[in-house]
């Protein structure tokens, strides 16, 4: 069972989240020959306020 965690900065749309996990989806399952029904995938969406790049807050820029 192929489990994928993707951290990314809040903001996207739902049909936005919802096309990257079947583009992931797809991914994995040509890459492993995995069924697509065990493919679980982990979205961890971060506030501007909780993510930082070279010590700036992305909420910041």
């Amino acid at each position: 069972m192929p489990l994928v965690h993707i951290d990314l900065i809040e903001g996207r749309s739902r049909e936005q989240l919802r096309q990257m996990c079947l583009d992931v989806t797809e991914a994995i399952a040509k890459n492993t020959g995995a069924p697509k029904e065990h493919i679980h995938i982990v979205l961890n969406e971060m506030a501007k306020e909780h993510y930082a790049v070279g010590g700036v807050l992305k909420a910041d820029e």
